[in-house]
């Protein structure tokens, strides 16, 4: 039966491969990414050996869990088609065109020039290159993206809010030309920048490029130099500080929400926390339940930037055992303030914390510019209950996680080897010690009953009030037939269990 059970298995699971392979065109995937991929091979003769089943099914299962823990290629479309046909069935890139098509009947003046195909990560989120029919040279991007599950404001409020960022004016945050938004979606337009953002920098790759190709498996692994970090760094949380300073909730920080503008950083995507967008790290922060502020996110976000702008890549796993040596002292211990195991468990440091240290403080800002971004007092209130939600629900899906993970240890613990023998160990001893008991049990029982027999030794043997106890050959007769019947019935269980593996 373990045999057939492992076959099935193997084959619906190679069944599932073969036709997204085929059907999806998931194989695209190790095109684009250009990552080697463990997909086990095949075999043409013998491919019904119990032991190629089982060495084909084990690969297998390690290909799929090489996938699903990558950050990059588990947050593809692709790859979420190919696990979960049914919910990602739509195609989101002719909704988006639609509503762009209705934006444009109402906006004359705007005109699209391309689409730009899979630049970024989100399903639910397309981007299109754009121009200005009276200004054809300059160069727009517009992005269109639908709302998500931490969408809690009002419609109302959500169409104020998103209009309001065209009038936001900071040196650290990327200038917004148009903006709005419906009951199901947001649409917002922004310069194009040629030189890409701080993540094309850091991975060397050209903007226009599909997500996966630029960052999945770069190249060349470089980071910045001291003084890029040391500037970047401290321009990043000046802007993080200007907006919890205004209550304006962000939570989406990574190195390609950030734009490059000469030698400044400037901030991106501001309206994805008002239409309810999940972050990108949030599968790492979701694990732990010290973070669990829309400022604590930040900061932690902070520190995956970092890491990436220090060594050129992102870090292998969350939290971070030891660092590589790195430009500065001072780099490592402000990693270690937020990455560390430490970190996670006593919570992250503020952004006024950040901007003391060592690393930060002795930066020099140039930039003059006033920020100006006045919201008013009816929508702050707004902006602070949907604040309010959104750490709920991550709350709660972090205690759901914690949960899941308890009764995964339990369930790995008793299914482990050791616990098994240790249990075994335990029964034996239990049957061991209630047959001594039962034991002596029937010997106190029985010399009980010699006693008893020997108290009425003075009546005589041959009394006729006395019974005549019973023959136990009839008994023994048939005690011997049912334990007979009893071993030929077990003899023929085994020959038919032995039996039928082998005709199956």
């Amino acid at each position: 039966m373990r045999i057939l059970v492992c076959f099935l298995n193997l084959v619906f699971i190679f069944c599932i491969l073969r036709t997204r392979l085929q059907n999806n065109h998931f194989s695209s995937l190790f095109k684009i990414s250009t990552l080697s991929l463990p997909l086990p091979p095949k075999k043409l003769i013998g491919n019904m050996e119990r032991e190629f089943i089982a060495e084909r099914q084990k690969g297998l299962q390690t290909y799929l869990d090489v996938i699903t823990t990558h950050h990059i290629l588990s947050n593809c479309e692709l790859v979420k088609k190919f696990l979960d046909p049914n919910s990602y069935s739509v195609n989101y890139t002719e909704i988006a065109l639609q509503h762009v098509s209705m934006f444009f009947r109402s906006e004359p003046k705007w005109e699209v020039v391309e689409p730009l195909k899979d630049i970024g990560w989100r399903i639910r989120k397309k981007y299109f290159l754009m121009k200005i029919r009276n200004q054809p040279k300059e160069r727009l991007m517009l992005s269109w993206a639908d709302l998500g599950p931490d969408k809690y404001l009002s419609d109302k409020d959500l169409q104020y809010a998103v209009k309001l960022l065209s009038s936001c004016s900071h040196p650290y945050i990327y200038k917004v030309t148009f903006a709005t938004a419906n009951e199901s979606s947001a649409l917002v337009i922004r310069p194009f920048s040629e030189k890409g953002t701080l993540k094309d920098l850091i991975y060397k790759a050209k903007p226009k490029d599909p997500f996966l190709k630029k960052y999945c498996n770069p190249k060349k692994i470089q980071g910045l130099e001291l003084q890029q970090i040391k500037t970047y760094g401290r321009q990043i949380l000046e802007v993080l500080k200007f907006l919890h300073e205004k209550g304006f909730p962000y939570g989406h920080l990574h190195s390609g929400n950030v734009m490059l503008d000469g030698d400044t950083c400037k901030l991106l995507d501001l309206e994805n926390s008002l239409l309810g967008l999940p972050s990108f790290y949030r599968s790492y922060f979701s694990q732990f339940r010290k973070i669990n502020t829309l400022e604590g996110i930040d900061v932690h976000c902070f520190g995956h930037l970092l890491y990436e702008m220090t060594y050129g890549r992102p870090p292998d796993t969350i939290p971070v055992d030891s660092f590589p040596p790195a430009p500065s002292v001072f780099v490592v211990s402000v990693l270690e303030s937020i990455l560390t195991c430490e970190a996670m468990k006593n919570g992250m440091p503020t952004v006024s914390r950040l901007l003391q240290m060592p690393l930060f403080s002795d930066v020099l800002l140039t930039n003059s510019e006033k920020p100006q971004f006045k919201i008013p007092t009816k929508l702050k209130e707004a902006l602070k209950t949907s604040k309010e939600c959104i750490e709920k629900r991550l709350t709660e899906e972090q205690k759901s996680i914690h949960q899941h993970r308890r009764l995964t240890r339990a369930q790995s613990h008793h299914g482990s080897e050791e616990e098994k023998k240790r249990r075994k160990i335990l029964a034996r001893k239990k049957s061991k010690r209630s047959a001594y008991e039962s034991g002596e049990e029937h010997s106190a029982k029985y010399s009980n009953s010699n006693n008893s027999a020997g108290s009425g030794a003075s009546s005589p043997l041959t009394s006729p009030s006395s019974p005549t106890p019973p023959s136990t050959a009839g008994k023994f007769k048939s005690h011997c037939s049912i334990l007979s019947f009893s071993l030929a019935f077990s003899f023929l269980f085994c020959l038919t269990v032995d039996i039928v593996p082998k005709n199956s």
